[in-house]
């Protein structure tokens, strides 16, 4: 089945983008963590989609992909709060978090590397670095860049130009209004809104199926 994967980095606006395309009738997962969570929804965002989107295109062909741009100095203040508040859970074998969400973050940021002499991973010097995101960030959209050069099936937006979101309905073909905006949630210090939103569209990053909680063999 065709999917829509958003693969924007966090903080690039994912949450309004899944919350927009709710509205637009798409069932949306914003994390999805098991097969039948990939099943359900028409639309993914953030992990593991911004790191995955190889395996998932392999998995499902003919998709449409979403590339969401952000100016470094918006943001890099934003991903420093949200990686200093998440780190520890990311820690990969003792934080807490989901695995796959932290093997995401792990891949994208590189927060956590080995110790040279005792060969544990540590909390890397530079992962909040601004220097280092930057970098992060770059490396990123290069290896998006050049994995769907030559190709039609991905479109790159930048949340904050007005025309951002008639720009995406026109590539998913959806009639709308032409000055439709997106949402703005997840502003500053605020990372729950989309906890928060209620909608009959939303699907569960864990929705378990008939191969209960487990996730794609590709990892």
């Amino acid at each position: 089945m065709n999917k829509i994967f958003i693969i924007g980095l966090p903080r690039t606006g994912t949450t309004s983008i899944s919350i927009a395309m709710l509205d637009y009738g798409f069932k949306v997962a914003h994390t999805a963590y098991t097969k039948q969570a990939f099943e359900l929804a028409d639309v993914l965002s953030d992990s593991p989609c911004f790191c995955d989107y190889p395996e998932l295109d392999t998995l499902f062909p003919g998709s449409k992909f979403v590339y969401l741009d952000r100016a470094l100095a918006d943001w890099i203040p934003s991903i420093q709060m949200l990686l200093k508040k998440m780190y520890i859970n990311l820690e990969p074998k003792a934080g807490i978090f989901n695995p796959i969400l932290k093997r995401s973050f792990n891949e994208a940021f590189h927060l956590y590397i080995k110790n040279n002499s005792s060969k544990q991973l540590i909390l890397n010097e530079q992962a909040f670095n601004e220097e280092h995101l930057a970098t992060c960030y770059r490396t990123h959209k290069s290896q998006v860049l050049e994995y769907f050069a030559h190709r039609d099936d991905l479109l790159m937006i930048n949340m904050s130009d007005k025309e951002s979101l008639d720009t995406l309905l026109r590539f998913l073909d959806i009639p709308h209004d032409k000055d439709a905006q997106f949402p703005h949630v997840n502003i500053g210090k605020h990372v729950s809104g989309w906890r928060e939103y209620k909608h009959p569209n939303k699907v569960n990053a864990l929705s378990p199926g008939k191969d209960q909680r487990k996730f794609f063999d590709y990892k």
